[in-house]
């Protein structure tokens, strides 16, 4: 297919995707009480041979070629990782000082118990027939599947935790920085245990110290020296009365290169993006700066990624073989894991009952994050297609699962800004 081919599909494509995310978000909105990023998920699956592959296989490969799929990737990076910058210019720093003890018991509780889950799922996973459905591919030791199974299991939807938590009006509020702050930490972890499995399979020991190294050097510059060196921006737009096309252009360059850095390490993209945005000042250019971003970035391009997730799902595999009782035990032992560590954890941290519920059920949302890994996985030879089948509906149904059940446990019995 020629580039000239591939940009009329292109656009074609985009009418496509964002008129399927708009209408199955409104509806996922209007009828199931979900964030319209939700619907958005599904809309993904829909577009894909789940659904759309299965009733029309012709024209959706006339659609969606796979020469197309570069394309579509590229995009979907560009999408979560510049929500995440926008995310972080919402993050409170102060307040996650405050609740740095908290986040980090919660998300080192949301890290260990998956993985302890994962450990014992794996021999019955690799096993006998169960190890000849293609979940892992034959180079992949165990050891090396418990531990991505386990980051799959431990991971939090970050960009998707942020979007639920400011759609229900809980920025800056004690839960939603501790939910935001423990999500950070933990999926950060995830990472690097996904870039050790990565190093164990032949990429070399790098790109573990890479990942670990420059992570936490990233993350340490952001923290410390950044705010102050990005403080006169904030200085400018105040004098100003607003964000100039100039500042708008550093702070996008800005971006791309810490997303750039986060990658080049081994980490993710998304990271650059949200801790780049931590570090950016507050007040009239945080508040500027996000209304000039956030309207493309989630109509435009974060669909492009959940659609690029949902061309690799194929959905009926998990009900085929006898891959249905492996597909339950994994929903499951992911969801116990993750919120009833969380829950606990955070129960011992000295929060209440409610809050504590309320931290558990979000942690348990696994969206944007989880697809992000798996699609990894998928594309390195680390799972085959009916596992990352497996873990995308575990995406959605616990995903999906958060919002009602943080209505029935903490919405209802106290106040979002206590």
């Amino acid at each position: 297919m020629t580039p000239a081919q591939l940009s009329i599909i292109f656009f074609l494509q985009m009418a496509v995707i964002i008129a399927t995310c708009r209408v199955v978000g409104w509806a996922a909105h209007r009828w199931l009480g979900q964030p319209q990023v939700v619907g958005e998920m599904i809309a993904g699956v829909i577009l894909g041979p789940t659904l759309f592959g299965a009733i029309a296989p012709a024209t959706q490969a006339l659609l969606f070629p796979p020469e197309a799929k570069s394309v579509l990737y590229v995009g979907a990076q560009l999408g979560v990782g510049l929500y995440m910058f926008i995310v972080g210019l919402e993050f409170d720093r102060n307040e996650f000082k405050a609740s740095a003890r908290a986040a980090a018991a919660v998300s080192m509780a949301g890290m260990v118990v998956p993985f302890i889950a994962a450990a014992a799922l794996i021999p019955w996973m690799m096993s006998g027939d169960s190890g000849d459905k293609g979940l892992f591919m034959p180079q992949v030791a165990p050891w090396q599947a418990s531990l991505f199974l386990g980051a799959a299991i431990a991971i939090t939807a970050f960009p998707m935790l942020a979007r639920i938590i400011h759609e229900r009006g809980m920025s800056g509020t004690r839960l939603g920085t501790l939910s935001l702050s423990a999500g950070a930490i933990g999926d950060a972890g995830a990472w690097v245990v996904v870039a050790l499995v990565l190093a164990s399979l032949g990429d070399g020991p790098m790109v573990a110290v890479k990942a670990l190294g420059g992570g936490l050097a990233f993350a340490g510059l952001m923290v410390t020296l950044a705010p102050r060196w990005l403080a006169r921006m904030g200085d400018m737009a105040e004098r100003e009365q607003g964000v100039s096309p100039s500042m708008l252009a550093i702070s996008l360059i800005l971006f791309l290169l810490c997303a750039f850095a986060m990658d080049a390490i081994g980490i993710h993209a998304v990271f650059g993006g949200f801790l780049l945005g931590t570090a950016m000042p507050r007040g009239l250019f945080a508040k500027q700066l996000r209304a000039k971003l956030e309207p493309f970035a989630t109509v435009f391009l974060l669909p492009m990624f959940f659609t690029f997730s949902g061309l690799n799902t194929e959905l009926q595999l998990v009900g085929t073989g006898g891959l249905l009782a492996i597909t339950l035990a994994v929903l499951a032992t992911s969801i116990l894991a993750k919120g009833g560590a969380c829950y606990i954890a955070a129960r011992l941290s000295g929060q209440d009952h409610a809050t504590a519920m309320g931290i558990g059920v979000l942690m348990n949302a696994r969206g944007l994050m989880e697809l992000i890994i798996i699609n990894i996985g998928l594309q390195r030879g680390i799972i085959g297609a009916p596992l990352f089948a497996m873990l995308t509906l575990m995406a959605i149904v616990s995903t999906l699962m958060a919002s009602p059940l943080f209505e029935l446990f903490y919405r209802r019995r106290q106040p979002v800004d206590s």
